[in-house]
């Protein structure tokens, strides 16, 4: 998967020394191996476990960033899946938008990479996110995602923020412009890269 080259425009995210302006969102091993970002996104919306979260990590050769829930799960539990996913090699944490900022201030006294947590609706209490203590925002609003980046900037401009980029340069451009650091894509399933193959071996 080849990203659009006008996220050469970000700023980018500067985490343990290295900068990055492109993630993929994916937790597929064959995508994880085989993109040009400079990042992975690994969220499923399913109960995280620490055996997913380690492969994910074997997989990556560039940083990743893991999902620990934080929303049904008991912040416990979260913490230890951060605690693990530290010492597996993560370079950051994603919380689910239900995290409390109880789970936040814990997770800072508990481990030393960024700690993320996923926006979804203008709606949501940016100033409590910040004196929280979160490190970066994934905004992933789908036509309002514009809109919150530039309520995320009203409130702090210079906080790490990762944007979803849509199917197209101009939404992009629009998430760039609000003022996102980064952004972020979800490319084609396996199955759907192996579908546009085999059209293509039949049609030769």
């Amino acid at each position: 998967m080849n990203i659009p080259d006008i996220v050469n425009t970000c700023s980018g995210i500067k985490v343990a020394e290295q900068l990055i302006k492109t993630f993929v969102f994916s937790t597929d091993v064959a995508i994880i191996r085989n993109n040009n970002a400079e990042g992975i996104i690994s969220v499923y919306p399913f109960a995280p476990q620490a055996l997913i979260t380690q492969a994910l990590i074997l997989a990556a050769y560039k940083p990743i960033f893991v999902g620990i829930g934080g929303g049904s799960e008991k912040s416990e539990r979260s913490i230890k899946l951060a605690e693990e996913a530290e010492s597996h090699g993560a370079m950051g944490v994603v919380l689910n938008t239900t995290a409390g900022n109880d789970l936040i201030r814990e997770l800072k006294r508990s481990i030393s990479i960024p700690i993320i947590i996923t926006l979804v609706s203008i709606k949501d209490n940016i100033a409590d996110r910040i004196e929280a203590g979160i490190d970066i925002f994934n905004v992933s609003g789908a036509d309002k995602t514009a809109d919150i980046v530039r309520k995320i900037r009203a409130c702090d401009a210079n906080i790490p923020i990762i944007a979803t980029g849509g199917n197209s340069e101009k939404t992009i451009k629009m998430a760039i412009e609000a003022g996102a650091s980064a952004i972020s894509f979800t490319p084609p399933t396996t199955g759907e890269l192996f579908k546009e193959m085999m059209t293509q071996f039949r049609d030769e």
